[in-house]
């Protein structure tokens, strides 16, 4: 599989938008690249003919199902932003974002993703507007998901400095991702008492059936089902933040003991 038939493939929705432009100006050619990715295997998201002819300004006003392929490209975009958001590029970082591309696609499909992902950090990239086509474009789930990776690579190295966490609550303004979302996924990746609070969206004050009612809203909120029109390379993020929130749960269940 040629690295053009697979970008070809992985534009989706992104083709025409601010997203669009940043993957043009690192491939060099967009509709070349989507001419050669007809009938590619990487992605099976249809023709990449017809997405060539979907702009973002003749869809911006819909809210199709987000496919696999425009998840992987906004993480690559917005990946890009946060490991620069401390002014460098930490080894322990990108290595992340390669292993957890191997880890979701494979190793051939993950070369191809992080052959892009270097060409676009060498970008100066404008966030707000990146971020509101993806709001626009994708599902609250997925921005969900895009949030708990983005938290991944900004913890890979041990720690999220202070300029890292910033830059993605920036991100998680743009795409519409409330405090209490923002707050309950950053817990995820801190040691503190008050985390397993944070991660149920409650307050320390809240009675025991207040818990209990907040962890069936969690729990179906961050069901791994959410974001299964993603494929099912995504499922293992999705089942990641699952496994938090039961994990809150059981720690209160047990401080509590109810």
């Amino acid at each position: 599989m040629s690295f053009s038939k697979w970008i070809g493939a992985s534009l989706g929705w992104s083709f025409g938008g601010p997203i669009g432009a940043i993957i043009g100006l690192a491939l060099g050619s967009i509709v070349d690249a989507m001419a050669d990715g007809k009938n590619s295997p990487f992605l099976g998201q249809g023709n990449p003919q017809q997405s060539r002819r979907t702009t973002y300004r003749t869809r911006q006003r819909q809210r199709p199902q987000t496919q696999s392929g425009d998840f992987e490209v906004s993480l690559l975009v917005l990946a890009s932003v946060v490991i620069k958001a401390d002014g460098k590029q930490d080894q322990s970082e990108l290595d992340f974002v390669r292993q957890q591309f191997v880890n979701m696609y494979g190793k051939e499909r993950a070369n191809h993703a992080f052959k892009l992902f270097k060409n676009i950090s060498k970008q100066n990239i404008s966030v707000r507007p990146v971020c509101l086509q993806i709001k626009q474009m994708m599902d609250h789930p997925s921005r969900l998901q895009l949030m708990h990776f983005l938290f991944g690579i900004a913890k890979a190295d041990g720690t999220v400095t202070s300029d890292e966490e910033r830059q993605i609550y920036t991100i998680a303004g743009y795409l519409g991702i409330s405090s209490r979302d923002y707050e309950s996924i950053k817990a995820m990746f801190y040691n503190s008492q008050e985390n397993a609070y944070k991660i149920l969206e409650i307050d320390k004050s809240a009675t025991n059936d207040e818990i209990k009612k907040a962890y069936r809203k969690m729990a179906k909120k961050y069901h791994p089902d959410k974001v299964i029109h993603l494929g099912k390379e995504h499922q293992e993020g999705a089942e990641e933040k699952f496994r938090q929130v039961q994990a809150a749960y059981e720690q209160l269940q047990k401080e509590r003991r109810f």
